[in-house]
């Protein structure tokens, strides 16, 4: 079995950083065979494993469960998002790129 342990990223819904503290060890099964419900046409799996989310305070504390479970592991790093500091007078000021117009 593989799990991928990762800090979640924030969605695009959110403004704040709410529910990205934590890493998530996530199982991943490539192999799982997926199938149409021919009545109702909805997609099934024959492995649930896939739905198993685990969260950890800690990145540590996730690579030693999976160690500790058997379990071979894919880390990824977070990407930290690049910072805009801006001010409301740089909206007025001389050395503006585009120029300022009502």
């Amino acid at each position: 079995m593989e799990a991928r342990i990762y800090r979640p990223a924030k969605s695009a819904m959110q403004s704040g950083r709410g529910n990205t503290r934590a890493w998530v060890l996530e199982l991943v099964n490539p192999g799982a065979r997926r199938s149409s419900d021919p009545l109702m046409g909805w997609s099934g799996i024959d492995d649930t494993s896939g739905q198993v989310r685990l969260s950890f305070e800690t990145r540590e504390q996730a690579i030693a469960y999976a160690e500790r479970e058997g379990l071979n592991f894919t880390v990824e790093e977070p990407r930290e998002r690049k910072r805009l500091v801006k001010s409301y007078a740089d909206n007025f000021s001389a050395g503006r790129k585009q120029p300022w117009t009502h």
